[in-house]
């Protein structure tokens, strides 16, 4: 059944992103005709307060996580509820092909699990599980976006957001968003899917029109995850750590290799890179993929999706740092 408007809670206007070295508050407001963001905050924090991980604790000091929650919720206007993005690292990503889908939700839910459970680092009961349908198949059945995070990893985000005066009604991660910052501003990439589920973590299909496979970059302090999408379909996710001596470039043509050997791939349409880290290496990335690949790489740029009143000059790193919560703004309010 679904609920009329005045009684369904609207979703929240105020995006949070917790990472490893910042707080990111950002708060849209959207009419029939624009979507402008209206107050941003970025707090930084210091080495060490947020680790993200898939099975140890993520924050280490919660109180002083909280106030630099608090402090960037105050500059976007207090609000009570917000949607909160979460990093990558702290989640598995994983594609899973079924030849043959349940059609009973409890017993398609048991099968996910039971295939989940071969490779989770942490228990499968422990976890929450995220399924979104992908691509059919040719010769029958679907592919499936499914990702993990502990339960008491989630918590932990969500405490520091209680403990600053907001509930986090909506979780997600990082890249996903992204993702949905694409699909909702570049409309020349996107098709629908005439068999999705009516909710997913990414951008609504009919939000875009056309249907070509694209990559998206996106750099944090200490990883990096290249996604590959069909239309508005994932089909290839990789985060990885940065180790001394790791070269952005070599990562992706790896992935644009497998892209093309291993899944069928024609070519790329478009290659996104973004990321909240500072000028240099956004520049410096920008520069090395580009040569490596042989080809132009786009910026991601979330003005596209919501403008910034005219006075505000806004750095690369904080584009890239308003990016993803913004994405999840407007994904929920599509």
């Amino acid at each position: 059944m679904r609920l009329p408007r005045w009684l369904v809670a609207p979703p929240p206007s105020v995006g949070l992103e917790i990472a490893e070295d910042r707080v990111t508050a950002v708060a849209v407001s959207r009419t029939d005709t624009s979507t402008t963001i209206t107050a941003h905050a970025v707090v930084p924090l210091a080495d060490g307060l947020v680790r993200p991980a898939l099975a140890t604790p993520n924050i280490e000091d919660r109180d002083t996580v909280a106030r630099a929650v608090g402090e960037a919720l105050a500059a976007s206007g207090r609000p009570r509820r917000v949607a909160l993005v979460v990093p990558d690292a702290a989640t598995k990503v994983s594609l899973l092909r079924l030849e043959q889908v349940p059609s009973r939700s409890e017993d398609f839910d048991q099968l996910v699990r039971w295939q989940m459970k071969k490779t989770a680092p942490f228990p499968i009961e422990e976890a929450q599980v995220s399924v979104t349908r992908g691509v059919s198949l040719a010769e029958g059945g679907a592919e499936f976006v499914v990702t993990l995070i502990r339960r008491d990893i989630v918590s932990e985000y969500e405490a520091v957001c209680r403990q600053a005066g907001a509930h986090a009604g909506i979780v997600d991660m990082a890249t996903f968003n992204l993702v949905n910052l694409v699909l909702l501003t570049e409309r020349s990439i996107a098709a629908p899917s005439a068999d999705g589920p009516p909710e997913q973590p990414l951008a609504p299909a009919s939000a875009v029109v056309g249907l070509r496979d694209w990559m998206l970059v996106n750099m944090s302090p200490s990883s990096t995850s290249i996604a590959i999408v069909r239309g508005a379909d994932l089909i290839f996710f990789r985060n990885r750590p940065i180790e001394r001596g790791d070269d952005l470039a070599d990562h992706v043509h790896q992935s644009r290799m497998y892209y093309e050997d291993r899944l069928g791939g024609e070519g790329l349409a478009r290659v996104f890179l973004t990321g909240a880290v500072d000028r240099n290496r956004l520049v410096s990335a920008l520069r090395d993929v580009e040569s490596r690949l042989e080809r132009r790489i786009e910026p991601l740029d979330v003005r596209k999706a919501a403008a910034l009143p005219d006075r505000i000059m806004v750095a690369p790193e904080l584009v890239g740092a308003l990016a993803a919560p913004v994405g999840l703004v407007l994904r929920e309010a599509a």
